[in-house]
Formats: structure tokens, sequence, C-alpha cells
């Protein structure tokens, strides 16, 4: 547990606003239009992931839950902004038809429309948002649809105005919004806070995103976090999240809490400080109510919080896990000139040695190849690197990329290092200057559809660090002097897959072309089951870390692991000799596809690559069987036997759906998997299935006539579900049934 009595006195001296806030008074105060917003309503509709929206000043409400980060929060809020009203929904897909058609989400709606404008029958603008436009005709609202481009002028017209918030993208709308809401107008509307932020690398939400600086003035702001549903469809309207989904009356808990007039529980505790951290990092920088306290938290802090894994900040650690939060988005918005290194760096990422030069370095980038180009440097804690490119390709969207470790760890319930540790910087002109207060490997990003070629790039103020190219680095250079370079983190790759590992690592590798030839070897099999050219576009990364957003290891990019498995990666032996199913798993879940992958089976379909790696680059490690729990048997037994093929239960334990899939590479071998993959790759868009019944559908009638045989059948057996019409389809083909199943009593 970290240490809070630093804190005691700031929370006196903050403690200025009544501990009744806190206790429930504010969402009390507006009960009454609580109530008129969800006349009416039970449950709303969840379209993908909504983002929760933070409400944080004394005239915001939560209007409907959900949950985040494991804590109650809002994923609908409202409040008053001058004299007007404002809603906001925590997900743009909302303004789909299908959404609106979803339970009670379009009586939702124009109940918002009818509160914000306080009238019944509202003149609305609807601001490019067709299908919006077209509900809310079919429910008698007098509408006005406008452009982005022409909307501003139009807006003194209408009672209540309805839009994206990601369509905001000029200061003339924005502005002409925030006027009609001060004067008295409605504003109703949706964003996908964690969307625009990854949309928008480089950018805060909390600085950069035009809604959150309307929503200011009405005490919410969009949420970079994600939600989980509440209810079968969505989000039941049941719940107001309890008084510390309110950001402010959660702070003010957590400043009693710590000055010893306030008891709170460790869950009314862990939502508190959640729901502060979530707002810290969404409320708009230009906020002149809540931002101000919080940062004050920040401002008279005595000495630095350090988390580690012996000694985390936990999310029941109150005060200290918003410090923690707040000096973590300090950091990652501070100009590069006022960066200092933190002491925390010298636990995770590293320190760099005291007698490390510091050097300069030119390098070729190839442009056509995106995402991100490793240099082979490392920048020290708190130090400054500048990076030199041609004219031409400043203000391209190349960003200076410091730090590797770009995992976010902010779910979590305890924080073992700061939740994010790396810094981009946009190349907006010939020089550009960046710093981390954590350090970290050096890079150039590059945008897809780059078009500037083969540019020269020099990097001034970092220090060396291992790394290996292969086909381009000199194993003997490597062995006697790159390996040794002082930088704490080196990398070793090719043109199709770099591993990021502590630099212990590989400082006694001799041989990293054997070891790469390993997993370039991998990285083919991946492509070749999956039906793409072994050639790449760039190359995929791992990274391990100390501590990773979620899982013990996951897939994107980079896939990211924990630290303990650094020294598998570059153990080539052990590799070839007993495979690694979690490395190849996760390279699985970036190799798979949403067409031949229904509901229940996504963490099913991505084994069929790790299966096939072990197969193809693992000679001694055991396959089928052997990667399988040992019970496969007794596991298909009760399936059949016990569970009566229950979908449901088949959905829930991965491998046992995996044993389905494996008596079909015992029958018909990868080959026929291969040519199923193809065949859905070069289906045109209009044939692609559009829903889980479609996708189980043309599985079946795909696989039964790639290979000649009905498994309509062999499905039933299973329990997995297809349509009548699905398996008339193949009904002319023999009969397959694997021999000896189902299992019989």
């Amino acid at each position: 547990m970290v240490s809070t009595g630093w804190l005691t006195g700031i929370a006196v001296a903050l403690c200025t606003v009544s501990r009744a806030l806190a206790a429930g008074d504010a969402a009390g105060a507006h009960g009454a239009d609580r109530r008129e917003l969800l006349a009416g309503v039970e449950e709303i509709a969840a379209p993908g992931i909504p983002g929760p929206v933070c409400v944080v000043g004394p005239q915001a409400f939560c209007v409907v839950s959900c949950h985040s980060d494991g804590v109650p929060a809002a994923v609908v809020a409202a409040g008053t902004a001058g004299q007007g009203r404002v809603v906001a929904f925590g997900h743009n897909g909302y303004m789909n038809e299908k959404a609106l058609a979803t339970a009670d989400t379009g009586r939702l709606v124009s109940n918002a429309l009818r509160w914000s404008s306080r009238n019944p029958a509202p003149h609305v603008l609807v601001i490019q948002a067709d299908a919006m436009a077209e509900f809310l005709l079919g429910q008698g609202f007098a509408v006005q649809r406008a452009n982005v481009a022409d909307a501003a002028a139009r807006i003194a017209d209408a009672q209540a105005v309805c839009i994206d918030s990601h369509a905001i993208g000029n200061q003339p709308l924005g502005d002409a919004i925030a006027r009609h809401v001060e004067a008295g107008g409605g504003l109703v509307t949706f964003a996908t806070g964690w969307g625009w932020v990854q949309l928008n690398p480089g950018k805060a939400i909390n600085r950069d995103f035009a809604a959150n600086a309307i929503l200011a003035r009405a005490g919410i702001a969009f949420s970079a976090a994600m939600s989980k549903r509440t209810s079968a469809q969505g989000f039941a309207a049941t719940d107001d999240g309890g008084p510390y989904v309110q950001a402010g009356a959660a702070l003010d808990a957590l400043l009693g809490q710590a000055d010893g007039t306030v008891t709170m529980s460790k869950e009314e505790m862990k939502q508190a400080s959640t729901i502060i951290t979530q707002a810290a990092r969404a409320v708009h920088v230009d906020d002149t109510t809540f931002r101000p306290r919080i940062e004050a938290l920040l401002d008279r802090q005595e000495a630095p919080i350090v988390p580690t894994r012996a000694n985390p900040v936990r999310d029941s650690d109150g005060l200290a896990r918003l410090v923690v939060a707040l000096l973590t988005e300090r950091l990652r918005q501070m100009p590069a000139a006022e960066i200092t290194a933190h002491p925390a760096a010298k636990e995770f990422p590293g320190e760099v040695p005291a007698d490390a030069a510091r050097v300069r370095e030119t390098i070729s980038v190839d442009t056509s190849v995106p995402r991100w180009h490793s240099t082979g440097l490392y920048a020290a804690p708190g130090e400054a690197v500048t990076l030199v490119v041609p004219e031409p390709a400043a203000g391209k969207g190349l960003l200076l990329r410091i730090g590797a470790h770009r995992d976010g760890i902010w779910p979590r319930s305890e924080w073992w290092r700061y939740p994010e540790i790396t810094r981009t910087f946009a190349v907006a002109g010939p020089r550009t200057v960046g710093a981390c207060a954590f350090g970290g490997l050096v890079y150039l990003e590059v945008p897809d559809g780059c078009d500037l070629g083969v540019i020269e790039v020099a990097f001034e103020g970092a220090v060396p660090a291992p790394l290996y190219r292969r086909g381009q680095t000199d194993l003997r250079e490597w062995r006697e002097s790159i390996r040794l370079r002082p930088g704490p983190w080196a990398e070793i790759g090719s043109g199709k897959v770099i591993l990021t590992v502590p630099a212990a690592n590989v400082r006694d590798l001799d041989d990293p072309e054997e070891l790469m030839a390993f997993w370039d070897g991998v990285l083919d099999a991946c492509a070749d089951l999956a039906v793409i050219g072994r050639e790449r576009k760039s190359p995929e990364r791992y990274v391990t870390d100390v501590q990773i957003s979620v899982g013990y290891m996951h897939s994107g990019y980079p896939i990211m692991t924990f630290l303990d498995v650094a020294p598998r990666f570059v153990d080539v032996a052990d590799l070839r000799g007993k495979g690694n199913w979690g490395m190849f798993h996760e390279m699985g879940h970036n190799h798979q596809s949403g067409d031949w992958t229904f509901g229940g089976t996504v963490e099913v379909t991505v084994n069929l690559f790790s299966l096939y790696v072990l197969e193809q680059c693992c000679p001694g490690a055991p396959v089928l069987g052997g990667a399988l729990p040992e019970n496969r048997i007794k596991r298909t037994r009760k399936h059949i036997l016990e569970d009566k093929a229950s979908f449901d239960a088949w959905k829930r334990d991965p491998f046992t759906g995996l044993v389905m899939y494996i008596q079909l590479r015992e029958a018909f071998g990868w080959d026929a998997y291969k040519r199923v993959f193809a065949e859905y790759r070069s289906l045109p868009k209009d044939q692609k299935p559009a829903d889980d019944d479609a996708k189980r559908d043309q599985w079946l009638m795909r696989f039964s006539r790639t290979v000649g045989r009905n498994l309509g059948p062999f499905f039933e057996a299973w329990g997995v579900p297809t349509s009548e019409e699905a398996r008339r389809a193949v009904a002319e083909l023999p009969v397959w049934m694997p021999d000896d199943f189902p299992p019989q009593q």
C-alpha cells in the first residue's frame, strides 16, 4: 500500500465543499430532471463498445449508468450550461437506425431533445446524420438537416441541435453550438471518446477534442475509457450509478477520507478514485471548476510516488491513485523543454549509465513502410532528443516516438508503473524536440500511405542501444559491439517481426540470425494459414513490459507480454523444442478474420494458428494432442453426453470448441482450411457474412463444399446451430462424421 500520510494536509486545505454533496445531495437535486429524461425508458442499446461520459460539475448528473474499469459510471449524462441544457451519449452509434430501434433508445433520444430544449415539440437541427433525421421525422419532430459546412449559419433557427461530436471539426461550428447552448438552446450529442483517441494519435481528448471544450460548461466530458453492459441489450436505466459517479462528489469524499471526516468502504474508494481518474484525463484543460481542484493536489505533492510490483498503487489508495493519474496526464502533455526525469524511471523502464555517450545518428527510413521504425537509440529519462528531417517531410504525419511501452494500464486495479510512460511528438517542422520523463527507445513513426519515399533523418542527444536487423546487421559487429551498447532496452528484428526485450537478455546472444530465421518462419506460417503474402507491409512487434493492460499477453500493435517472457523470446533452442502457445496464440489474433470467426470462437479459431505454427516450426513440441488438455476425450464426452451438446456450453469452453476444429484438421488437413480461408478472402463485400447466423451458415457450407462432404450432421452433433437452408445446400454431399463420434454412453 502506498503511503498517503502526506496528503492529509492537502485534504484539509482543499475540503471546502459540504460533505452532504458527497453523500448524494447532488444526485437528488437532479432527480426530477432524470425522471423526465427516463420517462418510458427501461433499457437502451449498446452500439459497439460505448465509453463512459464523465459527470464532473454539480450542474451535471448521470442519466443511464454502465460499468467502466470495474465501477459504475455514466454512459449517458446531462447537465446545464448557461441558460441551456446538454445530453451526451457515450457512442456515436446511438445515432444509427439499429440502435435507435433497440429497446428504448429512441424514446430516450426523443426525451433528451424535449428536455434539453424545454419544449415538447422543438425544432431540431440535425447535423450530417440522415438516420437520426429520418427517425425524428417519424417521431413527429420538426427537423431541419444541415451539413457541417453550413450548420453554423442555421443554428439560430433551432431550439435543439443533434450532432455527432466527432463532426465538430471547425471552430465556427463549435463556437456556434456553444453560443446556442449558453443562450438557452438544447444540445444532444454523441461520441465514442476512446475511438477519437485511437484516430487522433498525438492529440489529447482533454485538450484537442472540440466537444469536450463545449461540454465543459455543462460539467460533462467524453472519456477515453470503455464501458461494459449492464443488461441484455445494453444498459438498464434503473441505476444512477450512486453518489460517486459524480467526480466532484467523489473528490470531496476522498478528501474527507484523508482528513478523517468521511468513512468510505473499499468499493466506494475504488469507484471514487476510478471516476476521478477518468475525469482528470477527460475534462477540458480550460475547465475552471473541477480541474483547478485536482491540479492543486499535484502542485502540493511533497514526495514522488514510485509504484512498483512490490509496492503498487491500488484502486483503493484513494488520493495517491489520483495523484499518479494527474501526474501521468501532466507529463503526457508537458512541452519537451519542461520535462525532467521522474524517479520512477529508475524502476522501469530503467536508467541509462551515467557515462553513456549521447550521439548523433543519421538513418535512412523507407516511408512506404508504415508504423514504427526502430533506430537503435534510447532517450535517457527527462533528456531532450532532437529529430531533424528534410523540409518536405515536415507536416506529413510523421511522429517522433519515445518509448515502446505504449500499453496504457489505466484499467488495472494495481499499478506497478505509471499508467502511460511513452510520448509522441508531431514532426511539424524540420527540427522536432522530444523528451519523456521515463525515457525509452526512439522511433520514427510513419503514417499509412506516406509518399515521401526513402528519406535521411538525424537524431541528436540519444544513447546507442542494441539493435539487430536481419539481413542488414553484421554478425561480427553485433557480437563485438552492438549488443554491448549502453541503452537498457534492445530490439532483435527483421522485415516481418521485431522483438523488444531488456538489453540484458541479448548481451550473451551470439546468433540473432538463427533466432530471427526461426521467428520469420513463425510469421510465414501465420501468413500461409491466413492465405496472405509472406512479405509484409510492416513488421509485427512483440514488446515485453513490467505490466500490461489486460491478461498475461494480448494481441495488437505491438503484441504485449510480461517481462518474464523476455528470455524465452530469444532462446531459439527452447522455442524449437517446446514452442510457446501464448506467443503464437497472440500472433494468431493478429491474423484472425472475423468473417470465419463467429460468437464463441474468438478464442477458438485463433488457436488454429497456434497449432499450425507448432507443427511447422517446432519439431520437438507436442502438437494436436499435447497442445490441448490431456482430457480431450473426457471433455468431448462431457459436452455431448452431460451438457447435451449445448451451444452455450460449447461457447464457454474454447478448448472444447477447438476439438471440433481439430477433427476437421485431422480428417481433411490444413490445405482444406487454407482453401476455405482463401475463398473468404476473395469474397466481395456484399457476400461477406453480416452476422453470427450467417457466419455459422457460411462456415458449414463453404467447408462442406471444399472437402466434398456434408458436415451438417457433424455441426448438429456438436450443437453448433445452422439454418435449415444452409443444411439443405450441402445435403447432396456424402455425410461425414469422425470415427467414434459422437460418443455413446
